[in-house]
C-alpha cells in the first residue's frame, strides 16, 4: 500500500488537515502527503516550528498513537496552541517503526476542528501507516551506471557544478541523469531519489 491510496480515509478521519510521511530516512521520506492549509504551512515554515514541535519530538521518542491532548512534552513555543489557533484544536500523532540497524519512521499528524479522534479512528490510521511502512518497496528497474554515479555524488553533498566536474560532463547532462533517476525511483526531487536509492542499497 502507498500513502496516496490512503488519501480518502485520511481526509475523512482528519478533515482539518493531515501530514503523513513514509519511511523517513536521513534525507527525506520516500513518500509524503500534506493536506494542511497553505496559510498554516506558511506560518509553520516561516516561524521554524518544526524545530520546536512536540509532535515531531514525540515521533523520535515513541511509537503507536497518541492524541495531542495526551502528550506530556514541553511546548515553550506554544506550537499546539498555534495548531488550535489555525482551526486544529484536536488531533492525533501516529508513528510506526521497525527493529532494524537504521530504523526508519512512518508517521502522521491528523487534525480535527470539532472533536477528539476516537480510539477506533486512531487504530485505523495506525493500521494504514503500518501497512504502508512494512510493504516492500516495489521493484524498480535498476539504475543505470550514469544515474548511480550522479546520485552517489549528490548524496555526498556535492553541487551540480561539482558533480559535472567530477564526472567530466556538463551540468545539463547531470540534470538529465538526475531527472531520469527521479523517474526510476518515483521521487519528486533529486535528493529524495538519492535517499530512496541509498536506502535500497543501490549506491554502494
Amino acid at each position: 500500500m502507498r500513502l496516496a491510496e490512503c488519501k480518502e480515509l485520511f481526509a475523512l478521519i482528519a478533515p482539518a488537515g493531515y501530514y503523513a510521511a513514509l519511511r523517513l530516512g536521513f534525507f527525506s521520506p520516500e513518500e509524503e502527503l500534506n493536506s494542511f492549509a497553505a496559510r498554516w504551512i506558511d506560518h509553520y515554515t516561516i516561524n521554524g516550528l518544526a524545530l520546536h514541535d512536540p509532535l515531531m519530538r514525540w515521533i523520535y521518542s515513541g511509537s503507536g498513537a497518541r492524541r495531542w491532548s495526551e502528550l506530556c512534552l514541553p511546548d515553550p513555543m506554544g506550537v499546539l496552541k498555534s495548531y488550535a489557533a489555525f482551526g486544529m484544536p484536536f488531533g492525533a500523532v501516529i508513528c510506526v517503526t521497525a527493529e532494524e540497524d537504521l530504523p526508519r519512521r512512518t508517521f502522521g499528524y491528523f487534525a480535527r476542528q470539532d472533536r477528539e479522534l476516537t480510539q477506533a479512528e486512531m487504530t485505523e490510521l495506525e493500521a494504514l501507516l503500518r501497512a504502508a511502512h512494512f510493504q516492500e518497496p516495489k521493484e524498480d528497474q535498476p539504475l543505470t551506471r550514469a544515474q548511480t554515479e550522479a546520485l552517489r555524488l549528490l548524496s555526498r553533498g556535492m553541487r551540480l557544478k561539482e558533480i559535472a566536474y567530477a564526472l567530466g560532463i556538463s551540468e545539463s547532462a547531470v540534470k538529465a541523469r538526475l531527472k531520469s533517476a527521479m523517474a526510476r525511483m518515483d521521487a519528486r526531487t533529486p535528493v529524495q531519489a538519492a535517499s530512496i536509492a541509498s536506502q535500497r542499497g543501490l549506491l554502494k
